[in-house]
């Protein structure tokens, strides 16, 4: 019997963007993957300088915002997962902020959080895309 050998190639990023609502990973395979901004809590609240201030740790591994303590990995974009920051940990976070971003209602924040999670989650608890598209 004979067996396959598989490389699996370990994916980096190597650029991200981020708009109003999508953050987007262009990736070392040349593949571009984007998710929704809403996510990411803390990313959502910065403003566009926060936003802008990012590096790449872990040769690409992840992605990091100093000023907002958070990170990504590029597993977790392609698993399709969105923060797991629970909503104590963020409402703490928000009430800690020198000054939160315009139009952003700290105490609104945690259940847009648990509605947007339960709208990519199935039955079982696994983030999907397209659980909850009708």
């Amino acid at each position: 019997m004979s067996t396959l050998a598989v490389n699996i190639e370990t994916l980096y990023a190597v650029n991200v963007q981020i708009t109003e609502d999508t953050i987007t990973v262009d990736l070392s395979d040349g593949r571009t993957i984007s998710a929704p901004l809403a996510w990411f809590p803390r990313l959502e609240y910065a403003n566009s300088e926060e936003r802008a201030n990012w590096r790449l740790i872990g040769k690409g591994q992840g992605i990091y915002w100093e000023d907002l303590d958070e990170d990504i990995s590029v597993d977790g974009l392609l698993a399709g997962r969105p923060s797991g920051e629970s909503k104590d940990s963020l409402k703490k976070w928000l009430v800690g902020r020198r000054s939160p971003s315009p139009n952003q209602s700290v105490n609104r924040m945690p259940e847009r959080l648990e509605a947007l999670r339960g709208k990519f989650t199935d039955g079982a608890g696994y983030y999907h895309r397209s659980a909850g598209r009708k």
